[in-house]
């Protein structure tokens, strides 16, 4: 018996691997690879467990997954976004649920499994929606923080679930008033006691546990702290999870917090595939066959109505439209949480399992379609407003000035690196414009007098407008990969001749960048060794014209030398390097021919010349050097030393 339960146990785990693997390749979230899992491996399928014997553990899972998310809890950041948390959250789950909860009365459930299946409908998915949106670079963007601040009110909401979810539990006896209000006051007075204890007596423990240097002791300590006060809080009669969360509060303030989260990781998200897995042991397929065409209509109803009433509230709040319909569409699909309250509600027996099995089933469609909807959230709002409005195009949005001839520096994103540059510009007196898409930060720029406009710098029109052809240069500061990559393309489509400088976190795309159109590609890692390696130099004697060559050679040649070369003692001396030699206006070699250069005797050889963005490889012989010619030799590294000196001054 032992034997087949590991086989079992074994089966599951290579189902959930073969799953995630394959839904990862399609975008989709790891939760839909646990609920199929539960699915092959529960009733429905090969029947090796059913979901009561996966109740316990899996139950754990959502125990750690409030600590987590208690662990998140920062008052100070909830304080700072009340009006669009505790305004727009609070109304989105409120109209929702109630909208969801009246349609559920009508079609003949009774008033708890319709506050239960209302609860279920309001909650979105903060995991899908938060992790595409930090993708898709949209956190600082409008749309970006408002779909954050309706996700955390919701996290907030499954509290009071917490409480209430239990009290509703009557075994078919009706529950008054009074029941539901101790029941609430009792949860309080646990909140306020577990606060009360926790923030003298936790703190000094985990000061106690941190000088004992035991990951170990630490990660158990960590442990029962989550399951005492979960323990505690059922034995008020509530749920453990709501001990969790507040332990998770408790602990969330404190300098153990990012060690906290780190240790607990693991075991959080392992029991919490128990969890989904358990949850998929829900899904009864005959029922899924003989509802699919409710279940289908139930899944449009939930998408249309949760749209209409973000849109409705932000509309009356006066956003844009497109923010408000991109916001809308990201919040569509039902979340994580909403299978905890299912859960919940089976375990308490305020569902019956027909409901659930078909509530589960349209929050695991929502939540497939859920990352194709969050990522075209924008591009879907974009075609509805072009369609519905007339006012104007996506250019008059923007009140950008008309464009400049000169020596005009475009810069795209206007975080630290975007406003160094342009101090250092306004400092020398070259005209710049500046686009970016953070709307505090834009008009505080304004206030200042910058010449900084709000836009998105991957719109062609916009680009245009901003006079891109006539820049002289552009520099992309933007950090996200993929906006760095529209960005550029479109901005050397629209500027063939256009100097255009990126700037990455390191080189992992150096040569992809330069491949779409970059000028130059500026590491920020590699460029801190650089100036590391600099100073080092600098303080060991090495004269300052030298270490700048040795910094130029560098980034000539992409910075090969920094990506892994290990040398050794002679290396220096022995190894033939690849370099650069930029041509000026006084150099030695403009005007002379490649033959009347004696390159066997200045020990190097002539690889290519570039002129223009092109490169000739190998130059003719009677090729005559121009000013800004590059000239890529090769050499030891003396030998190139010698041969660059000739070149630039005879």
């Amino acid at each position: 018996m032992e034997h087949s339960i590991f086989i079992h146990i074994l089966s599951m785990l290579v189902i959930a691997i073969v799953a995630i693997s394959i839904l990862r390749r399609f975008g989709l979230p790891p939760i839909l690879a646990y609920l199929l899992t539960g699915v092959v491996s529960g009733p429905s399928g090969f029947h090796w467990f059913t979901q009561q014997q996966m109740h316990s553990v899996a139950e754990l899972g959502v125990v750690l997954l409030m600590f987590s998310l208690g662990l998140e809890f920062s008052v100070p950041k909830l304080w700072s976004m009340r009006r669009t948390v505790f305004g727009l959250g609070s109304a989105q789950v409120t109209f929702t649920a109630l909208i969801a909860g009246l349609v559920a009365l009508l079609f003949g459930q009774n008033m708890i499994s319709a506050v239960v299946i209302g609860s279920a409908v309001a909650l979105s998915s903060t995991a899908i929606v938060l992790k595409l949106v930090n993708e898709q670079g949209w956190m600082r963007r409008r749309h970006g923080e408002l779909s954050v601040s309706v996700l955390l009110f919701q996290d907030i909401a499954v509290v009071p679930l917490l409480i209430v979810l239990p009290l509703l539990s009557t075994n078919g006896e009706p529950i008054g008033f009074l029941e539901i209000a101790w029941g609430m006051l009792t949860g309080i007075l646990a909140f306020i006691g577990l606060m009360s204890f926790g923030k003298w007596i936790l703190p000094r423990i985990f000061d106690e546990v941190a000088r004992s240097r035991s990951n170990e002791l630490f990660v158990l300590s960590t442990l029962v702290v989550v399951l005492v006060t979960g323990a505690f809080t059922q034995w008020l009669g509530l749920s453990m999870a709501l001990g969790a969360f507040i332990a998770g509060m408790l602990l969330g303030e404190s300098q153990y917090r990012r060690q906290l989260e780190a240790d607990i990781r693991p075991f959080r998200d392992l029991l919490m595939g128990l969890f989904f897995i358990s949850i998929g042991m829900l899904l009864d397929f005959s029922i899924v066959a003989e509802f699919w065409w409710q279940i289908l209509l139930i899944l449009i109803a939930v998408l249309l109505t949760k749209t209409i009433v973000v849109f409705g509230i932000l509309k009356l709040g006066g956003e844009q439209f497109k923010v408000a319909l991109s916001t809308a569409i990201s919040l569509a699909q039902v979340g994580e949480f909403s299978f905890v309250v299912l859960a919940l509600a089976v375990n308490y027996e305020l569902l019956e399992t027909q409901m659930s099995t078909i509530f589960v089933m349209v929050a695991v469609l929502s939540m497939s379609i859920a990352p194709w909807l969050v990522r075209n959230s924008l591009i879907i709002a974009q075609k509805i407003e072009g369609k519905t409005s007339k006012k104007s195009t996506i250019e008059d949005e923007f009140q950008l000035p008309p464009p400049e001839d000169g020596d005009l520096v475009l810069i795209l994103g206007y975080g630290r690196v975007g406003q160094t540059i342009a101090r250092f510009l306004k400092t020398e007196a070259v005209p710049f414009v500046v686009l970016d898409l953070d709307p505090k930060r834009v008009s505080e720029a304004k206030l200042a007098g910058e010449p900084v406009f709000f836009g998105d710098a991957c719109k062609m029109g916009l680009l245009k407008q901003i006079g891109i052809r006539r820049a002289s240069m552009v520099v992309i500061t933007f950090g996200e990969s993929r906006q760095v990559e529209d960005c550029l393309a479109l901005s050397r489509k629209l500027a063939t001749e256009t100097k255009i400088l990126v700037r990455t976190t390191d080189d992992a795309e150096l040569d992809s960048l330069k491949e779409m159109g970059a000028t130059q590609v500026i590491p920020e890692k590699l460029e801190g060794s650089l100036m590391l390696v600099s100073q080092v130099l600098y303080k060991c004697g090495v004269p300052l014209p030298r270490i700048i060559k040795r910094l130029e050679s560098e980034r000539r040649n992409h910075y090969q030398y920094l990506h892994g070369f290990f040398t050794g003692a002679e290396t220096d001396f022995t190894l033939e390097l690849l370099h650069a030699v930029s041509l000026d206006t006084g150099s030695n070699a403009v005007g002379k021919t490649l033959t009347a250069i004696p390159w066997s005797e200045l020990g190097v050889e002539i690889r290519a010349v570039r002129r223009k963005g092109e490169e000739i490889s190998p130059p003719p012989e009677d090729w005559v050097f121009q000013r800004k010619d590059i000239i890529m030799l090769v050499g030891k590294p003396r030998a190139i030393e010698t041969a660059e000196e000739y070149l630039l001054q005879g």
